[in-house]
Formats: C-alpha cells, structure tokens, sequence
C-alpha cells in the first residue's frame, strides 16, 4: 500500500495569485503603486488578504484564498535571505515538514508556504523535484539577488511572465503583467492561431513578449539573464505488471491521492456529473471522509423544451446518473440549475472573459463559471474530475481510427473545433498550416518504448498529445473560471504519479474491456452504481434551449454588418449570413452554435483587450 497523510483533513495554506517585478537598473520601492495595481488585478482570486513586499531591485505581490492555516498562512513570506510569494497546495508538506525538522529547521506556522520556503533554503531550486502538488511561487534570494520561478509538474496553477530589458513581469494571470504600465498587449497572427484552433503550444501566452512557465519547469532571473530548466516530463519506460495489478495499483493510488486532497481547513465538496471519473472522486471522497458526508454539486439547464435530446457531443443527460451516484453514495447534493437569461447575461459573458484574459468556449464557461459562483457560497474547495479522460483514454476520437490515423492533432476535427467556416478561408488556411507545424513539434518529443507495435507506438502519441496539449487548455479553464470566484478547484486526476503509470501502461490496457477508460472503470467500480459503471463517456454538458442561440445569433448578426467591430476583418461573412439563415433546430445545431459563440467571444476579446495587432 501507498503510504500518506492519515490523520483527519486539517492542513495548512491558500491558493492565491502573485505577481512581481524584478528590474536591477531601477529602484522599485518607487515603484509601490505600479506593483500594488497588478497585484489587485487578482483581487478575485485572492479576495481573503492581500500582501507586498519591496526591495530595490524586486517586488513581489500576493493575493491570498485562505484554505490552510488560515491565521498563518500570510504572504509574502520571508525567512533569513529568502522571500516568497506563493499559489497552490503541496499534499505531502507534512512528510516534508517531518524532514526538514530533522534538518534542524523550525516553524512559525502550519502553512505549506513556510515548508516550502524552508525547503528552498535546504534544497535550492532542487526542491520542487520534492514537491507533489499544484503549485505556482516566485522566490526572491537577496544573496545572489536571483528569482526563482516555479510551476507543478501538469501545469494545474498557472504562471506567466514577460523578460524586460533588465529584469522580468511575472504574475499567476496575464491581467497581473498587463497592469504594468511598461507592457503592451500585442498580439501577432500566430498568437490569434492559438486562440482559433484549440492549440495550446507550450510556453505560449498570446500576448507577444509574454511567455508561460511551462509545466514541469523552473524559470531562473538573474543580472545575467534568464534559464529555463526542465526538472518533470513524460518518460517513456516497459510497463511490466499485468492487468490486475495494474488495475489494484491504480485504485491504490486513486485511494491515496483523494485521502491527501481532501486536506483542508474550510468547507470542501465535488464536482459531480454523474460520469465515470467524477462520480468515483466523489464515492472515494465520501469513503475517506468515514462518518462525515461528501457534499456534492452538479450543473443543469432549465426548460429545456421537450427534454434532452441526443446530439453529435453527448447521448445522455447527466441528472439521472448524477442522482444515481448522490443516493448510491449519500452524498450531501445539490442541483445547481441555471436559466437561459443567466448564461447569455453580458455580465456574466464579461465576467468569464475577464477571468480568462482569451476569448471563452460560450455557455460551457458561462455555466461553469455560474456554478462555480453558487458552490463558493456553500465550500471553498472542490474536487474535479478534469484530465481523467486524457489520462485514460476517454474522448470519443481515441477509438476513432480516422480521428487517430489523422496527421493532425485528433481532436482537431471534431465538433470542439467547429466554427472555422465562419472565418476569412486564408485565415484559416494559415491557422491551420500553423497548427500542423505545432503538430510535428509535439511529435518529435513523444518518448518512446522500443519493440512495440505500430499501433501502440501510434496510441502513445495520442495519449503524450493529450496529457501535453488537450489537458493544459481544459485546466486553464478550470482554474481561471474557478478562482475568479474565490474557489479552489483540485484536480486528483492530475497527481503526476498516476499521470506517468498510467501513460506507461500499453494501449490495449486502457481497453482491456473493450471500451474507453478500462482501468479507471476497473479500479472503481467497486464504489459505484452499476448505471454509470456501463455509461458511455459524455462531455461536459451545454444547454439545449434554443432561446440561447437566439441571442447569439443576434449578437453576431449585429457584428457582421458592424464594419466597426474588430472581428470583421477575420469573418467568412456569406458563411456567417448562410449558417445565421439556417432554422434553429436544425441538424447541424450543436456546430452551428460552437461556431457563432467562437465568433462572438473573439470579437468580445478583441473588444476589451485591445491588443495592437502584429
């Protein structure tokens, strides 16, 4: 068995938004206002507390979401040469704790802040190899007046930051570096590539001159310059258990990592949508919990006329199953249901693009977000089910030999990717022509097993794609949607040593049943009903009502004949006129209306942002 935290869930920190500014040719304790302005730029994300700390040479700002330590955990932290803002929570600061007591360190608090300051003090940047978590912090080190960034293995929390021509920008949202009057937002054709065709390259963050820590790395700030490090990646090795024990040690492993994320000093619950992965977070959940109760939440639509209806996305509504997991389980639950009038509110349409700082993905955020606002009410934690599918094997095009013989990325011709007929063709043909070379690369650093057959060799490559491209856009979105709220969203599925075992284990495991996600759905079907042990993998739900797309279709109706609007020179308008003639209810429906909120939420983006175009 694994070994871990078995105590019950009291622990110690917050997760937060930073920012800073290094410059070694000005002296920024003039500078306090500027640093002030992009540290509240994360006011939602850390509405509990706020925090500066100024030397000459650096400032570092802190925006706190008290989870742990709710007393100690302030920020930022210094101790001896060594100043910290920090992001995230790190499930195994208590074994580090142990350890670093044994090194003769002593503690002021109960916060992984502190554990993992003191562990920079022992350790240097060599710590994070220590560290199992999501996390993102900056380190400021007067000694040799270098910062240290550094983000988790998965890139759950995020981290940007811009090089200046003596120091770096860097903040946990792009909003944070945009503040600094020495930052212009400018975006070139390849950055509005990235926003239209679903490719998250890595290191990429739009705005030209504007970089992301990529996950897996450290980022170091020095007189000389900066350098990146890799100190995680996928590695490829022989996967020798049979199907079993693979089976047993991912449930042992599942068991483990939900008992370390269910650490937390205020109200914590889960995501429920009644589909495999996250009803088994919530049946483990509950388990760990022993005599107290798992709370959940789900999302719903109302009037829905005539029912759910089959599209080319989902076979079946989430209610039933999520009702069916609640009872099996007797989880606190509630239905959070949501009305047309809310998810096209422009208030909330703004409030989702705000919290993004990139052009959203229509009533799927503006229904996420709604449900993140209503569980802040109630928790301050949850648990999600997000990245099982990369991990498993759970979308549709992984057993679609089209989909996966394609000299493209898999999902890039699906219904995710819909709505580029409506944009200028060579547009479009450049878009794609970028999202192929984009393809090659990731290719290129896929590790491989030698001996294996094509098709596992293929399967590999679709899984390391996922887990290195797919997995970053829908976790950016989780966390962006979550923390603009004051919620913290953990991601179990993500703990890096469930993400690499399972990665080495051969395609024909992850079917071993014949079906999508074998291993996941063997090793917890033990604690679930059998309804959504047998449920086809169904995506995260839009609502169906067709007074939604009305009013799309009439925002983008005002666009197309607005020679004003910012989205104009990148419109197909005959395709944006034919696909808006087209009767709601039509067959292509759920295509058409990807395509018209993409539009729109470009053009909202482009609206508010107003990025210089390169």
């Amino acid at each position: 068995m694994l070994s871990g935290p078995r105590s019950k869930y009291k622990g110690d920190d917050s997760v937060c938004g930073i920012t800073g500014w290094v410059d070694y040719e000005r002296d920024l304790t003039a500078e306090r206002r500027t640093a002030l302005e992009m540290t509240r730029t994360m006011r939602f994300r850390g509405p509990d507390d706020e925090g500066l700390w100024i030397d000459p040479h650096v400032a570092l700002g802190h925006r706190r979401l008290a989870v742990i330590d709710v007393e100690g955990g302030v920020q930022p932290m210094s101790e001896g040469p060594a100043t910290i803002v920090y992001s995230g929570e790190v499930y195994n600061f208590r074994e580090l704790r142990r350890e670093l007591e044994a090194h003769g360190h002593r503690f002021r608090t109960r916060s992984d802040t502190e554990v993992v300051l003191q562990a920079y003090l022992r350790w240097g940047a060599g710590l994070v190899d220590r560290l199992n978590g999501m996390f993102a912090f900056a380190v400021w080190d007067r000694r040799t007046e270098e910062l240290l960034l550094a983000r988790d293995r998965m890139g759950i929390k995020p981290l940007y930051y811009a090089p200046t021509p003596h120091g770096v920008l860097f903040g946990s949202e792009p909003k944070a570096i945009l503040a600094n009057p020495g930052f212009t937002a400018r975006v070139d054709e390849e950055g509005l590539f990235e926003l239209v065709m679903m490719t998250k390259t890595p290191g990429s963050a739009v705005f030209s001159g504007m970089r992301e820590v990529e996950p897996g790395h450290t980022v170091r700030i020095s007189r000389e310059g900066i350098t990146d490090r890799t100190y995680w990646t996928l590695s490829a090795r022989e996967h020798t258990d049979d199907i079993p024990t693979t089976v047993r040690h991912v449930r042992e492993l599942l068991d483990d990592i939900v008992e370390r994320q269910l650490i937390s000093d205020v109200p914590l619950c889960t995501l429920l949508s009644g589909g495999l992965d996250s009803s088994a977070l919530t049946a483990l959940a509950d388990d760990a919990l022993g005599a107290d109760s798992v709370r959940s939440f789900a999302v719903d639509f109302v009037d829905e006329t005539g029912g759910f209806i089959p599209d080319e996305l989902r076979d079946t509504a989430d209610t039933p199953y999520v009702h069916d997991v609640a009872k099996h389980v007797g989880s606190l639950h509630t239905d959070v249901v949501l009305r047309t009038d809310q998810l096209a509110s422009p208030q909330v349409m703004d409030g989702v693009l705000r919290a993004r700082d990139l052009p959203g993905l229509g009533d799927m955020d503006s229904s996420l977000y709604l449900l993140f606002a209503e569980i802040r009410r109630h928790s301050t934690v949850a648990l999600s089910g997000e990245s099982a599918d990369e991990v498993f094997g759970g979308y549709r095009w992984f057993h679609d030999p089209e989909a996966v013989n394609a000299d493209t990325f898999p999902w890039a011709n699906t219904a995710f990717s819909n709505g580029r007929d409506l944009l200028d063709p060579g547009f479009v043909a450049r878009a794609e022509a970028y999202q192929h070379r984009r393809y090659r690369e990731a290719l290129a650093e896929v590790p491989h097993v030698p001996g294996v057959s094509a098709y596992e060799r293929r399967m590999r490559e679709i899984c390391y794609l996922h887990l290195t491209r797919m997995v970053r856009v829908l976790l950016d979105r989780k966390d962006r949607l979550s923390m603009a709220v004051g919620l913290e969203v953990r991601v179990p599925y993500c703990d890096h040593r469930l993400v690499d075992y399972v990665f080495n284990t051969p395609w024909s495991y992850k079917t071993y049943d014949g079906r999508e996600k074998s291993l996941l759905r063997g090793a917890v079907a033990d604690a679930l009903p059998e309804s959504v042990v047998r449920r086809v993998k169904s995506p995260y739900p839009a609502t169906q009502n067709a007074s939604y797309e009305e009013v799309i279709r009439e925002r983008l109706g005002e666009l197309v004949t607005d020679s004003a609007a910012p989205i104009q020179p990148y419109l197909n308008t005959t395709a944006v006129h034919e696909a808006l003639r087209r009767p709601i209810g039509h067959a292509s429906l759920q295509r058409d209306r990807i395509g018209l909120e993409r539009a729109v939420t470009l053009n909202d983006w482009l609206t508010a942002y107003r990025p210089s175009l390169v």
